[in-house]
């Protein structure tokens, strides 16, 4: 009710006429004359003096306008600076990402972000653990793999696949096994998990395998394999570049596993933020 033809009684005293002033804010000019009168009434006082040919205000007028006048100035200022926001984005934005992807790929386009926004901050902590964004204040996590049912939203930004690989040299010595069941007899080189992912048949199989060596480091596996060590699964991010240089092979294409998910999670809370906005899309547009 307190706002209720404060817009009318603005633009009515400023053209000096209720036709004018109606047609200013695209309403019928016996609509703005209710709405002020029906704010006069609300304050108990006169704000116009009415002839045939002219509407000037009173001198209460004169000071309601001016606090009115004020406060609509305000609020088209609140407006403005949210589009600002929208368009250019500041803040701090705090994230957590798994330690190795995160080196490689979410932190170097985040540098590559805050060249184009400089008014974003950003905290990056990286774990394997699984952190309750909620719980520990995060604005946005970057994961990787099937998502867990949960209240948070996500958006996929792109995904990834594990290739099996080895090097030349080592292909060369032990031979190219072209079944899943030959890798036994090969040097497995493993990480944290004990078994390996495959699509056989257009079905999910996994499958357990003994190792020479394991390691909880994705970089000491590739570099294992890089020496010719023996045979590796690793996500494309750890040896697409070995792959197109030619110094790791690929092997066992025809089973390899379906794309895992790479995604955006933040709560419901912070969906619409700008900033949280422009930085998922940014990222999703230079994983494509």
């Amino acid at each position: 009710m307190q706002w209720q033809g404060i817009s009318e009684f603005v633009s009515v005293a400023e053209n000096q006429s209720f036709t004018l002033g109606a047609k200013k804010i695209a309403v019928s000019t016996g609509h703005a004359s209710r709405q002020i009168s029906s704010l006069e009434q609300r304050l108990n006082v006169k704000l116009f003096y009415r002839t045939t040919r002219k509407v000037s205000l009173t001198e209460e007028g004169k000071v309601f306008y001016q606090h009115c006048r004020s406060v609509l100035d305000g609020l088209n200022e609140a407006e403005r600076a949210i589009t600002n926001l929208q368009s250019m984005p500041r803040g701090l934005v705090k994230l957590t990402a798994p330690v190795t992807y995160g080196e490689s790929v979410v932190l170097p386009l985040i540098n590559d972000f805050l060249q184009k926004y400089s008014e974003v901050e950003v905290t990056s902590y990286l774990s394997n653990r699984k952190i309750n964004i909620i719980d520990e204040g995060y604005d946005l996590a970057i994961r990787l793999g099937n998502l867990e049912d949960s209240s948070l939203m996500a958006k996929k930004l792109g995904s990834r696949k594990n290739y099996v690989c080895a090097s030349p040299s080592y292909l060369n010595k032990y031979g190219v096994p072209h079944s899943l069941s030959e890798l036994e007899k090969h040097r497995c080189l493993l990480g944290t998990l004990d078994y390996w992912r495959f699509n056989e048949q257009n079905r999910e199989r996994n499958i357990r395998l003994t190792g020479v060596l394991r390691y909880n480091s994705g970089f000491g596996l590739v570099d294992a394999a890089l020496k010719g060590l023996g045979v590796v699964q690793l996500p494309d991010y750890y040896v697409n570049s070995y792959i197109k240089s030619g110094e790791l092979v690929t092997i066992l294409d025809n089973f390899i596993a379906d794309a895992e998910g790479i995604w955006a999670v933040y709560p419901h809370n912070r969906q619409l933020s700008p900033k949280i906005r422009l930085l998922v899309d940014f990222i999703a547009e230079n994983l494509a």
